[in-house]
């Protein structure tokens, strides 16, 4: 056994203990990915003891909708929009952790009788400022079993193999490497509460879940699209609607990355100190003012960030009928690239 000094984020140091069991109990695994269909599309996604489930939760609350006929950025699209991130990132709060800890009811968050109920729940002429995680015992389904960011790659080769990838340990800053053993803590034990009754409680052995949400798209039954981005708990936010602006609105993979977005800080926060904002949402500039003005008429708490200060979303298809590769990158913050070969 080792113990070792490790800094917190205010600089104090503090002692820690690490057992060859620690290494010795630990090995990565292949797992299946979780599903569900959208508008002839099948969206892939990590487990719950990622933040990937609440994409699907979104597709299928929002796939009720007739978005196109909504218009592509207007108020009423957007207030649906948020709404639905709201009660599927309350889900995400009430009930995502560690599946081979906490019984995690994926069969029924993610059925689309779920997402019916769950839908109406939105007011098309007013902003919730609660927190409505759904009640799952409800439903009888059987059970089954540069600048300093996270990074994200997408790939698809000359085969068609997809790959979507979105690495992150936490923030080498403040997670230095320890003296005598040569490797850095990582920082996603903060996602954990010190809360024994939350899902999220601290446990020895328990995986802290993660925002990490990289993201693949069959259509047809064939690899059709893998995509992804940096941005912790708006990753799930800015990638939806990058594929809605692709799938419901007809843009090509490029455009789809630039138009502006938004997304909300209603819920906890995945890091400590978990803050909530209820009924925020973050606009960037290119939003007109009619549908700023529409959201708050509805309530909505605007915040207007910077312009292109949302999202690093990368994407790339490929057409299985042509065998023609598409990508695009987000000119946001000028580190990400579409590269072909």
């Amino acid at each position: 056994m080792g113990s070792f000094k490790c800094r917190d984020s205010y600089g104090k140091e503090h002692y820690g203990l690490m057992t060859l069991e620690d290494f010795e109990g630990f090995s990565a695994r292949l797992e299946r990915p979780v599903s569900t269909t959208y508008r002839g599309y099948t969206v892939y996604k990590c487990g719950p003891w990622s933040q990937g489930p609440v994409f699907l939760q979104q597709l299928n609350i929002l796939e009720g909708f007739d978005l196109e006929a909504m218009g592509h950025n207007s108020a009423q699209y957007l207030h649906t929009l948020v709404e639905a991130a709201k009660l599927a990132f309350a889900d995400r709060e009430r009930y995502y952790a560690d599946p081979d800890y906490v019984d995690v009811p994926l069969d029924v968050l993610l059925s689309k009788d779920y997402a019916e109920e769950r839908r109406r729940l939105i007011d098309p002429e007013r902003a919730s400022f609660e927190m409505r995680p759904g009640d799952t015992s409800i439903f009888t389904h059987e059970r089954s079993g540069i600048e300093m960011d996270t990074v994200q790659l997408d790939i698809i080769d000359s085969w068609g193999n997809m790959i979507s990838a979105t690495p992150s340990g936490g923030w080498i800053t403040s997670s230095p490497l320890i003296p005598g053993l040569g490797f850095p803590m990582g920082t996603r034990a903060q996602m954990f509460h010190l809360d024994p009754e939350h899902v999220e409680g601290l446990e020895p052995g328990k995986r802290p879940s993660t925002t990490l949400s990289p993201s693949l798209v069959k259509r047809d039954g064939a690899p059709y699209m893998a995509f992804g981005t940096p941005g912790g708990d708006q990753q799930d936010q800015w990638t939806l609607q990058l594929f809605l602006n692709h799938v419901d609105f007809g843009m090509n993979i490029q455009r789809a990355i630039d138009m502006p977005s938004v997304h909300t800080t209603h819920f906890p926060a995945s890091f400590w100190p978990h803050d909530a904002h209820p009924g925020v949402v973050h606009i960037e500039p290119g939003i007109s003012e009619e549908a700023i003005e529409g959201l708050r008429r509805r309530g909505h708490i605007t915040v207007i960030d910077q312009p292109w200060s949302h999202g690093r979303c990368l994407a790339v298809a490929i057409d299985q009928k042509t065998g023609l590769k598409l990508g695009g990158a987000s000119p946001r913050v000028g580190t990400s690239y579409a590269i072909g070969w």
